[in-house]
């Protein structure tokens, strides 16, 4: 008997849902080969980026590729880890670029700039069939139905996909209990850098106003209901927004601990008095 397919269940939302906080690392590298290799580190969840990056549909294709290598490494894995759930960042939220991100197999999305309940709202359509979104029908050409091996992809797709929105400015903060409380969107992300740019402390998202504006976002996002997730780039932060309550943390980035090791390995191997190289407090 010919077994059917299932759509695949997004384990990353579930987590979520479930109070289930997941542990991430930010690709910023664009290489598939480096995706690859992260993907058998163990993180919960890797983070595809689009909007700083230099990724196109194929690079991002690509390290979709590589990190669903991992799912048939599992033995190669740390004891006790599954493979990372990718998550993909648009550069923009237009409707048309997150159909084909979707289409390529992306199931978590997260969008930049999402100042308003209006935006919210029009994003989750955009991801979303019909009669729910406007969401393009053309499965048959789609990495995401494998090319229709999912049968019922069209009709169970709605509700594997997450949705995640970046608030990142004063406008947003102002909005974020609407914005946190639009159905569809299940976890917003706040981003230090664009926030303590907003807030007038350009390149400072340590400032206290910026630090009490993310705790109290934190915490108006639990409670609409939904995710709060962040981006750390010390453990001390990290550790800080974990403790707040947030449920996405990216701890990390790629590029930065790859110049990190080697500055601190190289280091190693001078003999003249070296003054460290000062690198800026968050992403």
């Amino acid at each position: 008997m010919e077994r059917k397919l299932q759509t695949p269940t997004n384990r990353f939302k579930q987590a979520m849902a479930q109070r289930q906080a997941q542990i991430g690392l930010w690709l910023g590298l664009a290489d598939a080969y480096s995706a690859e290799i992260l993907a058998g580190t163990g993180y919960d969840w890797l983070l595809v980026d689009g909007e700083h990056a230099p990724n196109d549909l194929r690079s991002i294709l690509h390290q979709l590729q590589a990190i669903a290598s991992a799912a048939s490494a599992t033995s190669a894995l740390p004891p006790g880890a599954q493979p990372p759930h990718p998550v993909a960042r648009v550069p923009v939220g237009d409707t048309a670029l997150i159909k084909q991100y979707l289409d390529l197999g992306v199931q978590t999305l997260l969008v930049p700039m999402v100042d308003t309940a209006e935006q919210a709202q029009q994003l989750v359509r955009a991801t979303r069939y019909a009669p729910e979104g406007v969401r393009g029908m053309g499965s048959a050409l789609a990495r995401s139905s494998r090319w229709q091996a999912y049968p019922q992809y069209v009709h169970e797709a709605n509700q594997q996909i997450c949705l995640l929105v970046q608030a990142e400015t004063v406008e947003a903060m102002n909005n974020l209990d609407a914005i946190a409380a639009t159905p569809g969107v299940d976890g917003v992300f706040i981003g230090p850098a664009d926030l303590s740019a907003s807030m007038g402390h350009p390149g400072n998202p340590g400032h206290p106003e910026v630090q009490a504006a993310i705790h109290d976002g934190i915490a108006r996002i639990l409670r609409a209901g939904k995710a709060p997730g962040i981006l750390a780039t010390t453990e001390s932060q990290a550790r800080q927004w974990l403790a707040a309550g947030a449920l996405f943390v990216a701890v990390g980035v790629d590029t930065m601990l790859l110049v990190s090791a080697a500055q601190d390995l190289l280091a190693r191997f001078r003999t003249e008095t070296a003054t460290p190289a000062v690198r800026p407090l968050g992403y």
